[in-house]
């Protein structure tokens, strides 16, 4: 799905650090390796037929940045 994010992304949150994401091994072969966080929080987005708040997912790694950001629900 492609969207738009509009705004800040806030209240954010950190899921998981390193050995307890279970795509690790996977986001070091796509992205690099470093000292991978998942992290969630809230931002506007804009989609096709949506725009308002949605829940987001993504990785991020000092050095790399954020990475394979998704919409995880509509709020």
């Amino acid at each position: 799905m492609q969207f738009e994010i509009i705004g800040q992304i806030t209240d954010i949150e950190i899921i998981a650090v390193d050995n307890t994401i279970r795509d690790l091994e996977k986001i070091n072969r796509l992205y690099g390796k470093g000292r991978w966080r998942k992290l969630k929080g809230i931002a506007v987005v804009m989609t096709a037929d949506y725009t308002g708040k949605a829940e987001l997912h993504w990785y991020e790694s000092h050095g790399i940045g954020r990475r394979g950001i998704k919409i995880k629900r509509f709020i």
